[in-house]
């Protein structure tokens, strides 16, 4: 399939770039589709790419020597990954899986120094877009230091339970959301208890549905 300009254009690495700098970026540019359970990318291994979620979900998470999963984040479309090996030339920092069906864009190393020297734009964007992971990086150790299991639930559900689940919002199993919240499944049941109990959420078959949404941000320590 053809590389679409304008899915590109939305790109925050391609922000404030020409329509024709973006469309000479298309040479550069590879589409790849994968499909659920398949991994993208594997940790510790060499680099190739960096990747660009079209459509589908990505996860991308830590695993442990006893086989335990550490979810770093869950790419929707439009988010990057993989950033950081292809700038620092490292190997991968973390594995990446296909949550369902997935389409990606990815820029081989090469292409993306070729992109930097060429589009001197790119480069300040990158800076901007690699702080952004340092934050999301740093509120995730702040959740998993200083956050009692519950409250990193709470976070976890005010960004993907609610009353339907649409094509960017995945339907996260137990497991999924221990791996998040840096725990154990059965920990994740308890706290889903203890939400219910106090009337926050209701389970429904497979599903969660948040009853009080303000009282599950305090819950959660989300200050607005």
């Amino acid at each position: 399939m053809a590389i679409e300009a304008e899915f590109i254009k939305s790109i925050p690495y391609f922000s404030g770039l020409s329509p024709a700098e973006l469309d000479s970026l298309k040479g550069l540019i590879f589409e790849t589709a994968a499909e659920r359970g398949k991994f993208i990318l594997l940790e510790s291994e060499p680099a190739d790419a960096l990747y660009l979620v079209v459509s589908g979900v990505v996860k991308v998470f830590k695993t442990s020597a006893d086989g335990r999963e550490q979810i770093l984040q869950i790419v929707r479309p439009g988010e990057s990954f993989n950033d950081t090996p292809v700038f620092d030339g490292g190997l991968n920092t973390a594995s990446a899986q296909a949550m369902g069906p997935v389409v990606l864009y990815g820029i081989k190393n090469s292409d993306m120094g070729t992109i930097l020297r060429t589009h001197p734009q790119v480069a300040l964007n990158v800076i901007r877009v690699l702080a952004q992971k340092i934050r999301h990086l740093v509120s995730l150790v702040e959740d998993l230091s200083f956050k009692h299991v519950t409250a990193r639930l709470a976070k976890i559900l005010l960004e993907y339970a609610g009353d339907g689940v649409g094509p960017t919002k995945p339907r996260l199993t137990q497991q999924e959301m221990a791996a998040m919240a840096g725990t154990a499944r059965e920990m994740i049941g308890r706290s889903l208890k203890e939400l219910e109990d106090v009337g926050i959420i209701r389970l429904e078959h497979h599903r969660i549905v948040v009853i009080d949404k303000e009282a599950l941000k305090k819950w959660a320590g989300v200050v607005e």
